[in-house]
């Protein structure tokens, strides 16, 4: 009877509630004091927290300066000082921690690795950087991540109350795959911590959020360190959410602060429904696998 109809609207309720969750990237300042990054970074979780944020990311490299001299140097192993920092946070402030990345040491490997956890404390996924930024612009910029770094090779997927989350992490961004991958397996939102620096970043930052939302039409946010002029590698900052139409919602400026954005899952699903791309992709004419698992 009524009952039953107010619990039915209750659910719908409930349903139409998790369409939406508040998005927080931090752009931290970060310095050559470990110690002081990782208290840093979790005091700014807590803010983010107490301004209504469900998940909240933090840069990539958040734990210590980006280059490859400092990978080894700053480097852990799972579970050491910034993972167990992070869980804690998540734990403490029940959100959702995209854990922007920091140097993994795995026997005599280092990896450039992100970790996410739920608001229970729980790790939901481990990215490790697959594609390596190995770069070289004459007169501007020339950089091998590889000198220090390993790749990963898998993609990472999970599951959240909000929808499903896709990491990959600054220069993943660049391979169209990876993102086609992720909203394959059902992702709405993708997280990319990423430091771009002063030459890529006004040609291709903002260009690759907007591209890789487009393409798969998901929400796509980016989460940079702020800029340091006094820095080995200066980061072009402009932390960024992209929706699905391809419109930015959020964006920064270079300097530490944190960026909001509300996040419209029944927007993105009308999207969908007018432009419905996804459906009618030719896997006749065309297909896209992921083939770590056959390695």
């Amino acid at each position: 009877g009524n009952k039953g109809r107010r619990r039915a609207n209750f659910s719908t309720f409930q349903k139409k509630m998790s369409k939406n969750f508040k998005f927080a990237g931090i752009q931290l300042s970060v310095t050559a004091d470990k110690k002081a990054n990782i208290e840093k970074a979790t005091k700014k979780i807590a803010e983010a927290a107490s301004n209504g944020a469900n998940v909240v990311a933090l840069p990539e490299c958040f734990n210590c300066p980006y280059g490859t001299k400092y990978f080894p140097q700053y480097g852990e192993e799972i579970p050491g000082p910034s993972f167990l920092a992070l869980q804690q946070a998540a734990k403490d402030n029940k959100v959702y921690v995209i854990g922007g990345s920091f140097p993994e040491k795995d026997g005599d490997k280092i990896y450039n690795t992100s970790v996410s956890f739920g608001p229970d404390g729980t790790l939901l996924g481990k990215h490790r950087k697959v594609h390596l930024f190995d770069i070289h612009v004459p007169g501007k910029i020339t950089f091998k991540e590889s000198d220090s770094l390993s790749a990963g090779d898998t993609i990472t997927v999970y599951d959240t109350e909000f929808c499903k989350i896709g990491i990959g992490i600054c220069y993943d961004i660049r391979f169209p795959e990876l993102a086609m991958l992720m909203q394959k397996k059902g992702c709405k939102f993708l997280c990319y911590p990423g430091a771009f620096n002063m030459t890529t970043g006004p040609a291709h930052w903002e260009l690759l959020q907007r591209a890789r939302a487009l393409d798969n039409q998901v929400y796509v946010a980016t989460v940079s360190p702020a800029r340091d002029t006094a820095s080995d590698y200066i980061a072009w900052g402009h932390s960024t959410v992209v929706n699905p139409w391809g419109e930015i919602i959020a964006k920064s400026e270079h300097t530490e602060t944190i960026v909001y954005a509300d996040i419209d899952l029944s927007r993105l699903d009308e999207i969908r429904d007018q432009i419905p791309v996804l459906k009618q992709k030719r896997n006749d004419v065309y297909s896209l696998e992921y083939t770590s698992s056959k390695k």
